[in-house]
């Protein structure tokens, strides 16, 4: 299969402090761990361009981006919430993120590539359509998604989350829509603290205690996610690649290993074989043990990419 690697060396410029989890160093570890397993040059490389207004504004109001744009700070950094900050390239760093997805959108549709992994920060399942949180400022998977939408008809959309925590600011902006499924697995309860009791008929939740490893967190996502999406028939499978569940993590207390990450993208690559001629489209989201998060991409791209597994 030919997989494209999304980035762009910008995103090194947002910075939210030496001591935030969401650095730089995560692209680093993640392109270095790729670099020395040989799975980087099975990849088709490539740069991202910045989403556009009209992109944006798909699924974020005027007033969100007017607001992001007013506070972004000329020097040092600014406070989106106690969490997430801002520095004065923060905005460009999130528009390369979301315009990644979108181009690795057209790269499927197209048939440049068969799935893509785009290896970007700032991450963006927080964001809610209105709100900037949880290290995001755009919703880089939603923002997707909508492209997918008005540029090539797509109908059916799954949207699979397997990041630590849940994907509020997904679930914010497609509740109750037919034509989205979204699947996330995540701590419970945990961060983000909102929509982890909501009940919405295109929302499939798969909370998970303190603790829980490989063996009940293949079974809950065969039990939770595999009949709905074979019940939905997804057209475009699009991914929120969190990798801050591993055990390994300093964020949470889930415990899974390398390997699961290969089986889930598996999973993930199975459903777009039998149903969207292939189309995925994965984006990194969390995972912050920069060894384990290496390694784990390097599970996902394997996965992505029809190579063995090494575990």
């Amino acid at each position: 299969m030919i997989t494209s690697y999304l980035t762009h060396p910008d995103c090194h410029h947002h910075d939210m402090g030496p001591e935030h989890p969401e650095s730089p160093l995560r692209l680093d570890a993640i392109r270095a761990q790729l670099m020395r397993s040989g799975v980087l040059q099975h990849t088709m490389q490539s740069d991202a361009k910045e989403a556009s207004a009209e992109q944006l504004l798909r699924v974020h109001p005027q007033a969100h981006l007017t607001r992001l744009d007013a506070t972004a700070p000329d020097t040092g950094h600014a406070a989106i919430d106690a969490d997430t900050l801002m520095n004065p390239h923060s905005l460009t760093a999130a528009r390369l993120a979301a315009g990644a997805a979108v181009k690795a959108v057209d790269q499927v549709f197209r048939g440049q590539a068969d799935n893509v992994f785009c290896a970007v920060r700032p991450p963006g399942h927080h964001a809610e359509a209105d709100d900037a949180m949880g290290f995001c400022f755009y919703n880089n998977v939603a923002v997707a998604a909508a492209h997918a939408r008005a540029s090539y008809a797509a109908r059916r959309i799954a949207i699979l989350d397997f990041d630590v925590h849940q994907c509020n600011g997904t679930i914010d902006i497609f509740k109750d829509d037919p034509d989205i499924l979204i699947c996330t697995s995540f701590q419970y309860p945990f961060y983000p603290w909102r929509y982890l009791d909501a009940r919405h008929d295109n929302v499939i939740n798969t909370p998970l205690a303190a603790g829980t490893a490989s063996a009940a967190f293949r079974q809950a996502i065969e039990r939770d996610w595999l009949p709905a999406l074979h019940e939905f028939r997804p057209d475009l499978v699009l991914v929120s690649a969190g990798f801050d569940a591993h055990r390994e993590d300093p964020m949470a207390e889930l415990c899974l290993e390398d390997d699961d990450y290969y089986w889930i993208t598996q999973l993930a690559v199975d459903i777009a074989a039998r149903y969207a001629d292939g189309k995925l489209v994965s984006v990194l989201e969390g995972g912050y043990d920069l060894k384990a998060l290496g390694r784990s991409v390097e599970a996902h791209l394997r996965a992505l990419l029809g190579l063995a597994d090494t575990a």
